[in-house]
Parts: structure tokens; sequence; C-alpha cells
């Protein structure tokens, strides 16, 4: 057993000086980060519990339709907010495609953020991975490839990241407020994430000490809410991660799409955000055809990091499938299966 010392802050200051220690770690939901100590994959000095960070916990709408989300919010409280979930269709259907209804009841918004990835090989201590442990290979390279990455990927790691939560966020331009020993500052999500290159093991642009303390979505996000879709392609309906997903966002007016919005997940090791399929559909009128063209462009860099590009070609098929989903409307309830390409959908769209 590990021993480490447990602090539990008063404020969010508190809590950054005592995380900017040497091994320190924030503690909130606790979902991903006890998996992590239990399986010996992280052995921190120290846990910083910032649960009682109660201005963490709010939900708040901001001037012009935007909605600040603090760090501590609950995935689950956030799906089942009307407003939010009316003003970010796609948000809160991916929120409740994640996980189980246990998990998502624990599991907080900046945890999501910042899990780890999936990869089997991250997991298994007696494998070389250099996500885990700097510098010793990665045996995932020589695996069966899957839940292998197609884009960003690297010779250090091919590993995702398994969010779906943070996929819609980055196709609506949401920016990550971040609170650090060198004061406070905000990164847009899509440059939160880091692609492996040859330091795998910084999954993200966090310095020491520094804590995600909301996410904010602007309100130009909120013009999508009409025609906003998630979809998740998994092995299982429940508690799965997603091979492929994805999130489609369409702003549209006389039968024309005015602007687009698409983001990946489960392709590389972070949230990949389609602008040049973005582009395709600018201007178009929504149709299959255009649709596929769209999806071809959002894989155009795509290769796959070992002997199978099944992958790929899942990942056209469901921002396709997305697409031409969102552009029928969203519906009026959450699907029975958030996310899932079985759902039956209904076509009335509710914001309008």
């Amino acid at each position: 057993m590990n021993s480490f010392e447990y602090v539990r802050p008063a404020t969010i200051a508190e809590a950054v000086a005592a995380g900017a220690a040497p091994g320190a770690a924030f503690l909130a939901g606790g979902t991903n980060l006890l998996d992590l100590l239990k399986g010996d994959l992280m052995r921190p000095t120290r846990l910083v519990d910032v649960t009682r960070l109660a201005e963490l916990g709010r939900i708040e709408r901001l001037p012009g339709g935007g909605v600040r989300i603090g760090a501590l919010v609950r995935n689950a409280d956030l799906a089942h907010d009307q407003p939010f979930a009316s003003d970010f269709p796609a948000v809160a259907e991916a929120l409740l495609s994640g996980a189980s209804a246990q998990v998502r009841n624990a599991a907080t918004v900046g945890g999501n953020l910042l899990q780890r990835t999936r990869c089997v090989w991250f997991y298994d201590v007696a494998s070389a991975c250099n996500r885990r442990a700097p510098g010793t290979g990665c045996d995932a390279r020589g695996g069966e490839g899957r839940g292998d990455a197609v884009l960003g990927w690297s010779e250090a790691c091919i590993a995702t990241h398994p969010s779906d939560f943070c996929v819609p966020l980055v196709a609506l331009d949401a920016v990550v407020e971040i609170a650090g020993p060198a004061g406070r500052r905000e990164v847009p999500l899509d440059l939160f994430h880091r692609l492996p290159g040859d330091a795998p093991e910084r999954d993200s642009v966090l310095a020491p000490g520094e804590l995600v303390v909301a996410v904010r979505l602007p309100p130009e996000a909120a013009a999508f809410a009409a025609h906003a879709r998630y979809l998740k392609l998994r092995e299982r309906t429940s508690f799965a991660f997603a091979v492929v997903s994805a999130a489609a966002a369409l702003r549209m007016e006389a039968g024309g799409i005015v602007a687009a919005r698409i983001a990946l997940g489960g392709v590389a090791a972070k949230p990949w955000r389609a602008r040049a399929a973005e582009d395709v559909l600018a201007g178009a009128r929504p149709d299959g055809t255009v649709f596929r063209r769209a999806a071809e462009a959002a894989l155009a860099d795509a290769r796959p990091s070992g002997p199978d590009a099944t992958r790929i070609e899942l990942a056209r098929r469901i921002v396709a499938r997305a697409l031409a989903l969102a552009a029928a409307g969203t519906p009026a309830r959450v699907p029975a299966l958030p996310a899932s390409p079985f759902a039956p959908i209904p076509g009335a769209a509710a914001h309008v």
C-alpha cells in the first residue's frame, strides 16, 4: 500500500498551493484516480481533496446564452439540467452515453477532462508503456490493433482519449479555465489535450499545481441546438468506451447549412476537431453525398497505427451518420439509448 498525505483545502488558492508540491494529485470524484491508485499506475505522495470547494460546483448562465460549468459539477447533474440540455443537447447526450448511472453520479466535469487513456497496455504494469513509464517503449505497437489511434499518433504512443463529454465540447469551442501558482489562465479545449509526440506521459498542457476550475461554452454554441447530435459506436450499449464517436452540429437556414461543427472521439490522444469537414459543409445543401464528402475530409489524414484500418472506415461512417441525424433535427427527447446508432430517432426538432 502506497503511503500518502491527505489534504482538504478550504479555498482554491490553498488547493493550488497544496497541489504544487512534488508528487501531489487532486482528488474529486475519484472514478478514474482510484482505479489508477489500486492498479499501482500512480503513486502520489499527497492527495489534495477539492470536493469541498463549493464555488467549483455551480452551473452559471452567462450573458448572451453561454454557460460556465464548475469543475466539480457531476456528470449526471449536468446532463439532467434542463436549460443546459436544451441549449447544448449533443453535450447532454454524450454525457448520458458514458459509463453507468452510478459512475455519472460520482464523476465530475473536471475529472472527465483529465481521465487517463483506457489503453490496455497502459493498465498492464507488466507491459512497456511510454505514457505510464517514459522511455520504456510501447507494447501496443505490436498488439492486435484494437483501440489504437488513427490520427495524431507517434512511434512513442498510439493510445486514444476515452472521453465522450469532451468530443461535443471541442466541436462547440469550449474553453477551460485553470488556476495555478502563476495565476489564472484560459485554454481552448481543442488545445488542452496534447498529442503524444515524443512525450506521451504529458496528457494535457496543465503545469504542476494547476487545477481545472471550470469549462465554459460560448453563446455561439447554443445557436446549433436545433441540429446537434452525438453518436457513439461501442462494443456494448452500456458502460463501454467508444470504438469511434462523432459530434455533429449544424446551423441551418432556408434548408441549407450555414455553419457546421464536427469533432471525433476514439481516434486520437485528444478529441479531434474536423475543420476540413466543416469547410466542406458550409453553404451546402444537406444530403448523403455532401455528408460522405465531409466524412472523407475528416479522415483524410488518418493512417492506421497497426495492420487493421477498420477504425478509419468506421469513423467515416459514424461522421456521415451523425451529420444525417443532426440535419434531421435534435429529437424532442434524448433517446432511450443515448448516442447509439441503433436507437430509433424521431426527426422532429425540439429547439427551433
